[in-house]
């Protein structure tokens, strides 16, 4: 089952491919600000959660090792428990230490490998967390440089079609009275700062 956070990149994924193209563009789309804002605002409040989600299960890696530790001390609790009765009763002592010898080798090698499994399986559990979250985080960055992206293309297509429009216009009015000096017309000039722009 997936997380609310790969349904969200889902939804933005499907809102960007549903965007209209901006006109004379095949690039460029025109999004509704407040519905991708709406999403993006749900993401920023699901990552905490989904992150500490993955942490808990990391952090659950100790857990885990004290388990298989827990386990394996009662096996070679058991083995040293079944080795002194075997001495104890056997007729031939040295027979039974030989057992009990073998024993305690078999049991340290099953915890051995008990806590080398346990190891492996908690490793494995943190770089899965790790990798989900690096994996989620990418998207997260793409979707937020392809917003400021869009923004910034938005304001400049929007300058030079105020651009071109009055340069359409002075020509229609030179054309129209070829004896009115260019001077009389007022001009704003082409290469406005930025700032002032925005004034």
């Amino acid at each position: 089952m997936s997380s609310r956070i790969e349904q969200i990149i889902d939804e933005i994924e499907e809102y960007v491919d549903s965007c209209k193209f901006q006109p004379l563009s095949s690039t460029k789309i025109v999004v509704n600000k407040e519905e991708l804002m709406e999403l993006l605002r749900e993401l920023r409040m699901k990552t905490p959660d989904e992150i500490k989600r993955y942490q808990k299960i990391i952090n659950n890696k100790d857990a885990i090792l004290e388990d298989a530790q827990s386990k394996a001390d009662a096996i070679i609790a058991e083995a040293e428990t079944k080795a002194d009765r075997i001495v104890s009763e056997s007729e031939v002592m040295q027979r039974a230490l030989e057992q009990s010898n073998e024993l305690l080798e078999q049991t340290n090698t099953q915890a051995q490998e008990l806590i080398d499994k346990a190891t492996a399986d908690s490793n494995n559990i943190r770089m899965s967390a790790i990798s989900y979250t690096d994996e989620m985080l990418e998207n997260l960055e793409k979707i937020m440089s392809h917003t400021i992206d869009t923004a910034g293309t938005k304001y400049n297509n929007f300058i030079n079609s105020i651009q071109s429009c009055y340069e359409v216009v002075t020509r229609n009015r030179a054309e129209l009275s070829p004896q009115v000096a260019p001077s009389s017309y007022s001009t704003v000039p082409e290469d406005v700062p930025e700032d002032e722009e925005e004034e």
